[in-house]
């Protein structure tokens, strides 16, 4: 039998993740999925489930949101992607890592069927977070999208509730190049009868996914329709909070980055949909501790995540021109005397428009992350140069981070990012 190590080698190796290459780990449609699901016996069936797409931001509602359930005393799966360090990320129970042995007697079992169907690498590791959290009889599951949404492995399930947190330009080799096509691929996860929450409305966009919730007979909410408003910062126990107002309830959460704001109101609302669909007795009390608790609750790593204060050093997984748009913004209004940005971007975004997002007057420390979709250091170098971005280009991440902060004064911002891989090399 394979150990641990040899396991994830022959995952990575047979099936190739999306993450890694790009499009050619990418596979179209359901119908491998809904046979690798037929042979483990569906067990997405065995449990209750909350599906979460969107283009950002999804991974910080997921978590929230599982959060919210295990605060009520609930046993809850949570699958996301990608992971940062370690593969089992991707599989949680109450926050913990699926074991070690689950991965490797999981592969074992089902290589025969691997290597007459080829699944990928995406189907294998969701159907095997369905396996895990049949045997481990959760009560629900909060399952994020991986890519689009109607053809998307995850969209074998029926959810209790729908959530979309927004729309951006990502990934338009796959989903199209403009903001309409990609509302209709992530629309495809709006069910039959089944409430949608959407995060933003975004004018043209809102009429795409009201003519699909009513085609669908689907009750849809915009969590945008609350108002909201962010009453300041405090330290509790030197963790830092955010604290909002939606609509006439108070929400605080570790999650620092600003837009965070607009996430923490579609939890809220999905939230008190979920409460209203499971008939779930939870007190203001209750729901208060699951939005603070979503870090120790779930582990989640990379959402404006401080690594130190002098100087202040921040990293976060925005990668696209939604997510960088507002961490340039956030960086423009963090207290600093210089700023430093170590950054590295994979090759398939849209790297053009992203550089004239950032910040001009930052010195830049170009890299690249260990993966084949890295765009090399030095055509990112020689872009940015075209955008009016100054700086140089290092090989590797840890010798970009290492230069920053030889070079950073103790009241200097060093920020870390670009890409999702980027911020795992520095984790």
């Amino acid at each position: 039998m394979m150990n641990y190590e040899e396991t994830l080698e022959y995952i990575y190796n047979r099936m190739p993740l999306f993450q890694m290459v790009g499009k050619s780990g990418y596979k179209e449609g359901l119908d491998s999925m809904i046979a690798l699901s037929e042979r483990l016996g569906s067990p997405h069936r065995s449990f209750k489930s909350i599906h979460v797409g969107g283009t950002n931001g999804k991974g910080s509602c997921s978590h929230t949101l599982a959060s919210l359930l295990q605060q009520h005393g609930f046993k809850v799966g949570l699958f996301t992607s990608p992971h940062l360090k370690d593969f089992r990320e991707r599989i949680r129970v109450n926050g913990e890592m699926v074991p070690q042995s689950f991965v490797i007697n999981f592969i074992e079992k089902h290589k025969a069927f691997f290597e007459e169907c080829y699944p990928s690498f995406f189907e294998v590791s969701f159907g095997m977070a369905m396996d895990y959290f049949r045997q481990e009889k959760v009560d629900y599951a909060v399952i994020e999208v991986g890519l689009g949404g109607r053809l998307d492995s995850t969209n074998i399930i029926s959810p209790i509730l729908s959530v979309i947190t927004n729309i951006s330009l990502d990934h338009q080799n796959i989903l199209g190049d403009n903001e309409a096509s990609i509302a209709r691929e992530k629309a495809g996860i709006i069910k039959q009868a089944t409430p949608v929450v959407i995060g933003e409305s975004q004018g043209e966009i809102r009429q795409i996914f009201l003519e699909k919730a009513e085609a669908m007979n689907a009750p849809i909410f915009f969590a945008d329709e609350t108002s909201v408003q962010k009453l300041g910062e405090e330290i509790i126990d030197d963790v830092p909070y955010q604290l909002f107002k939606i609509g006439e309830k108070k929400v605080q959460t570790p999650l620092m980055g600003d837009y965070q704001m607009k996430n923490m109101t579609t939890c809220r609302i999905a939230f008190d949909l979920i409460r209203i669909i499971e008939r779930l007795d939870m007190t203001e009390e209750e729901i208060q501790k699951g939005f603070m608790n979503v870090i120790p609750n779930t582990h989640l790593l990379g959402r404006w995540q401080i690594l130190s204060r002098k100087p202040y050093t921040v990293c976060d997984t925005g990668h696209n021109v939604g997510g960088i748009t507002y961490v340039a913004k956030q960086l423009r209004n963090t207290p600093h005397e210089k700023l430093h940005i170590v950054f590295g971007m994979v090759g398939d975004k849209d790297v053009s428009h992203v550089l004239e997002l950032l910040p001009k007057e930052a010195t830049y420390y170009f890299t690249r992350a260990s993966i084949k979709r890295a765009m090399e250091q030095d055509k990112l170098q020689a872009l940015a140069a075209e955008k009016g971005l100054k700086g140089n280009s290092y090989p590797t991440v840890k010798e970009a981070l290492s230069a920053a902060q030889k070079n950073a004064g103790p009241n200097d911002l060093i920020y870390i990012g670009g890409s999702t891989y980027v911020v795992a090399e520095i984790l």
